[in-house]
């Protein structure tokens, strides 16, 4: 669940919605979802992902409209099911990673997640969009927080073509003249 949603991007109710008919893991693999009547597909292209739904598909046959991932009675998980997977792994995951004590992390969180790798990889803003499902560019602009290293990246590319690559760094000069002040 969490594999799939960090790579595509889902929204909490389009993974608590997936049959086992909405993915595609052979060549072109994807994910089909339908929310508030509008289509989606998305690609998850990653053999990692794909390779982790194979062997989940592989240890829960079902019928083809059943869950992707049911309860254990076989019914779709509700989005606080979902929500609960996670804060139980985060927990566990707490006890080898302390940087993750002091983070609050939701699937919305790792929707967040797939739009900055998308941006990291340098992909457009509008097909970010259309990656999420979002119909205007303004609310993709939410998800997209660049961290430094993104930043500096940008800045490179706009310095002027005679000048080095980096950080300024002032003159010692300068730097005492400002420390006496």
């Amino acid at each position: 669940m969490f594999t799939l949603t960090i790579q595509t991007g889902l929204r909490i109710s389009e993974l608590a919605g997936l049959t086992r008919q909405d993915i595609t893991l052979s060549a072109g693999a994807n994910v089909h979802t339908v929310r508030q009547g509008q289509e989606r597909t998305t690609h998850s292209a990653a053999a990692a992902t794909k390779a982790v739904l194979k062997a989940w598909a592989g240890e829960r046959p079902g019928a083809p409209d059943d869950p992707l991932f049911p309860t254990r009675t076989g019914t779709r998980l509700s989005r606080d099911a979902i929500e609960r997977r996670l804060a139980r792994h985060l927990a566990l995951a707490r006890t080898t990673c302390p940087s993750l004590r002091t983070k609050r992390v939701s699937m919305h969180t790792l929707r967040h997640t797939a739009a900055m790798r998308l941006l990291l990889a340098g992909n457009d803003i509008t097909v970010i969009a259309l990656w999420l499902g979002h119909e205007q560019i303004a609310t993709t602009n939410i998800y997209l927080h660049a961290d430094m290293s993104h930043k500096q990246r940008a800045i490179d590319k706009t310095r002027p073509l005679n000048s080095r690559q980096g950080r300024y760094r002032p003159p010692d000069a300068l730097l005492a003249f400002l420390e006496a002040l």
